[in-house]
């Protein structure tokens, strides 16, 4: 008799293996990691006072939300002549006169209104509208380190994976530029985040009715799931910043009714498939895809409350649709249908562009920034100096996703391990689709959205190296020193390069040392 109450203990530790008990450091050892983190990305976030790439658009688009909640055309001499930020003050002071009309933009808005919340608390200056980006990339190394304690359940592998994100130079970059990118980044790490979470209740529910799940033919409705609710929030959220997330949307929509017939199973449901199409598929689907499309279309307020302000509002008038569509939307539709052609068919060239084969080994990275001061000025003393930005990763971290993402394969293929195919799914959602784009003109950046999978990928890999809870104190002596010499040699590599990151003056001859390969000049 005691044998089926053994099985029911270990079905229930694995449905709902225990955290880790180390209380309080939990929390304080990844909030110290953010602080140090959040330092090293507000520390001079002004610098450089001049537009970086794609600001130029994203920061104006932001300030022309808060006056007309919509994109307005502006004049553009106003940058031409001169690019130095104190210029669009101008802007500031005369809007009515240097705003023309409603503008034609190809990326949805919930991006852009992040970006104003910090201009309106700063003003129309660099740290303006860079200080939401600092936010949300400083918040990144706390979600990533409470999700690594929880995927792994190890606050040491939690605390690494925040440190590694801490170091990586394409999330430090972007955590101090304002692109819309890191901003999908954010919002993708929170929805994957809330799942995990969701699929962890959600086990430990079915744990504590063992008893009443075990042999029956479906299992039971899992009940209220505020968790996965608030993942569809944050994936709406993510294609209100670039329409990349959907991608996302699919893939963690199937990742999570894949756990959900996993926990069927483990908990002993005869037709686990079965019980989840029956029981979790539609409520799976009302928590993700509708919560995403209300707020992906709450993110177009401003656009449907526009007017005349906003591009393309009244086509409907002249264009009627089916009877059944109220034109706004029928108008919103036209518009979406003209950016996707613009998407699909943006194939000027460009300097920085790259295919995504090149993307995981740095192929080429985009410079966003670069000035030659001359000598005497900007804090240069010899006589050829650099200041740069440039979009790269921490090579020794992205080099070892490489060598990752095959024993990632490997875990979840042949050894069923559900968390290498959560982090697999993420770098599926954020790179593969970038595939069936190689005709247009894409960039390397992009790469950021998965960026804290492959820092995940990197991190599950070092727990191997350092050993289970039964691998011998030898082994895990020897497994935590060379863990720990790999994570100092990324925070080397990232101090290495962060001159060119982070556009400090440097000599000429030292910028080149940095530039390990033609590709990245």
């Amino acid at each position: 008799m005691l044998q089926p109450t053994v099985d029911r203990a270990r079905v229930r530790e694995r449905l709902a293996p225990p955290m880790p008990t180390d209380g309080i450091w939990g929390w304080v050892a990844p909030l110290v990691i953010t602080l140090i983190a959040g330092v090293l990305r507000f520390w001079d976030l002004g610098k450089p006072r001049a537009f970086i790439f794609d600001e130029t658009y994203y920061a104006k688009d932001a300030w022309s939300l808060l006056h007309f909640g919509v994109e307005q055309n502006y004049i553009k001499a106003v940058h031409d002549k001169d690019p130095d930020p104190a210029n669009i003050k101008i802007l500031a002071g005369h809007v009515d006169k240097l705003w023309t009309g409603p503008s034609y933009v190809v990326h949805p808005p919930g991006g852009k209104w992040l970006i104003a919340i910090g201009e309106q608390l700063f003003g129309m200056t660099p740290f303006g509208w860079r200080f939401t980006v600092a936010v949300t990339g400083t918040l990144a190394i706390l979600m990533i380190a409470r999700i690594g304690r929880r995927l792994f359940r190890s606050t040491l592998l939690g605390c690494v994976a925040g440190v590694l994100l801490t170091v990586e130079g394409l999330e430090y970059v972007h955590s101090r530029t304002a692109l819309l990118d890191p901003l999908l980044m954010f919002w993708v790490l929170a929805a994957f985040g809330a799942l995990v979470i969701d699929r962890d209740n959600t086990r430990a529910r079915l744990a504590a009715r063992l008893d009443q799940v075990a042999g029956s033919r479906f299992g039971p409705g899992l009940g209220w799931r505020p968790w996965r609710l608030a993942a569809g929030v944050f994936l709406g959220m993510a294609c209100a910043t670039k329409w990349s997330g959907l991608y996302f949307v699919a893939v963690f929509g199937l990742m999570t009714l894949l756990w959900d017939m996993g926990a069927r199973r483990t908990a002993g449901v005869r037709r686990p498939w079965v019980g989840t199409v029956v029981r979790d598929s539609m409520p799976a689907f009302v928590s993700i895809v509708p919560v995403a499309i209300a707020v992906y279309l709450a993110s177009w307020t401003g656009w449907f409350l526009g007017g005349k302000h906003a591009y393309l509002r009244y086509w409907a008038k002249d264009n009627p649709g089916p009877t059944w569509l109220p034109d706004s939307l029928w108008s919103l539709w036209h518009y979406h249908h003209d950016a996707w052609n613009f998407h699909t068919h943006l194939t000027s060239p460009h300097d920085y562009q790259s295919n995504p084969w090149g993307w995981l080994v740095l192929a080429r990275p985009v410079s966003y920034y670069y000035q030659a001061p001359a000598k005497g000025s900007a804090g240069c003393h010899v006589d050829a100096c650099s200041q740069a930005v440039t979009a790269l990763g921490t090579p020794a971290i992205w080099w070892a996703a490489c060598l990752a993402l095959p024993v990632l394969i490997y875990l979840w293929a042949l050894r069923r391990d559900w968390r290498a195919g959560a982090i697999l799914a993420g770098v599926l959602a954020g790179y593969v689709p970038w595939f069936a784009y190689q005709y247009r003109t894409i960039f390397s950046f992009y790469a950021v959205a998965f960026v804290p999978f492959l820092v995940l990928a990197v991190t599950m890999c070092l727990g191997l190296i350092i050993g289970g809870p039964t691998a011998s104190s030898r082994r895990r002596q020897w497994g935590t020193a060379a863990a720990g010499a790999y994570v100092l040699l990324a925070v080397v590599n990232f101090a290495w390069f962060l001159p060119v990151l982070s556009a400090e003056t440097i000599p000429y001859a030292d910028w080149s040392l940095r530039m390990w390969w033609k590709s990245w000049i």
